[in-house]
């Protein structure tokens, strides 16, 4: 019980710990901040918990972002409305993951490999449509999903708390959440049980692409920019978000809640580190050292229940 706890009261004691390092903090100006920078990752990071709770693993999310990010803004640079923009990235970032999700599952090969050769391909592709160069003629109201408000609210944390309802629902409540959790667990269990393996893990993937296309909208709108060379890195954010909330890289193990508490811990971190003056070249060490922490108190938990 209160090693599951562990997130949230780290989350607690870190937003104690910088209100009282750092005079600018608490302000409505930075806190505001956190939150929009903290929802890309977020959002990427509900796709991922789906994903690494069936089993897998996508190190391709970076580049699936920039796809989406490049894709959907390329459609508004040539006069479709934000909304079907906005979709068109969506649809994108699908497209990628059901692409991921048939490679592994269809041709048995593992998650790793799939995903990090995906990786290369899908930027490349990326920089290839751009030439290398970002989509910049974008219409003023496509700034309305990174920066806009609603009633006070950053418009993405309304965002991010609907994409986080569907998906603990998905978890819990559908057929395709209690498969993901059984084909984590024991995939071979899994195939004697009837459970259709290759359908379900094909989808997983599929939704963990179609939330990084999106994703990649909001990071698009926030720099105003398709920018080719978007999301680098943030597949290593977003495996740490799950790992940091309490879900296992064997699989089998996450929830909602967790992750979002992980992404907002590093979210923290990372501002905290900027307010402090702290070099971003240590808060990567940070960052790569909370993960391994976080991956050692699984193991060992895991250990003591054998």
């Amino acid at each position: 019980m209160i090693q599951r706890l562990l997130p949230f009261l780290s989350l607690i004691v870190l937003f104690v710990a910088l209100s009282i390092a750092s005079p600018h903090f608490l302000t409505a100006t930075n806190l505001s901040s956190v939150v929009r920078q903290t929802a890309v990752i977020n959002i990427m990071a509900l796709g991922m918990t789906i994903i690494i709770i069936a089993g897998g693993i996508d190190l391709s999310v970076g580049s699936i972002l920039a796809m989406g990010g490049v894709l959907g803004c390329r459609a508004m640079e040539r006069g479709l409305p934000v909304p079907v923009g906005i979709l068109i990235g969506v649809l994108a970032g699908l497209a990628c993951g059901l692409a991921n999700g048939v490679l592994i599952a269809r041709l048995k090969i593992a998650p790793f490999i799939v995903t990090l050769g995906t990786l290369g391909m899908l930027r490349g592709l990326t920089l290839i449509i751009t030439n290398g160069l970002p989509v910049h003629k974008l219409p003023p109201g496509f700034a309305f999903l990174g920066e806009g408000s609603v009633l006070g609210v950053p418009f993405v944390l309304w965002l991010l708390v609907v994409c986080a309802a569907i998906t603990h629902v998905l978890l819990e409540h559908t057929r395709l959440g209690r498969y993901a959790f059984a084909i984590g667990s024991n995939q071979d269990a899994a195939v004697y049980a009837g459970i259709p393996v290759a359908f379900h893990t094909t989808a997983v993937y599929a939704i963990g692409g179609m939330l990084t296309g999106l994703s990649g909208m909001i990071e698009a709108s926030r720099l105003s920019t398709g920018q080719p060379t978007a999301g680098q890195g943030y597949e290593l954010l977003a495996i740490a978000a799950v790992v940091i909330g309490g879900g296992s890289l064997r699989g089998g193990e996450g929830s909602v809640a967790g992750t979002l508490i992980g992404a907002f811990i590093m979210g923290l971190l990372s501002n905290g580190s900027d307010l402090l003056g702290v070099s971003p070249y240590l808060q990567q060490v940070i960052i790569g050292g909370v993960i391994i922490l976080a991956v050692t108190v699984d193991e060992l938990r895991k250990r003591r229940m054998v």
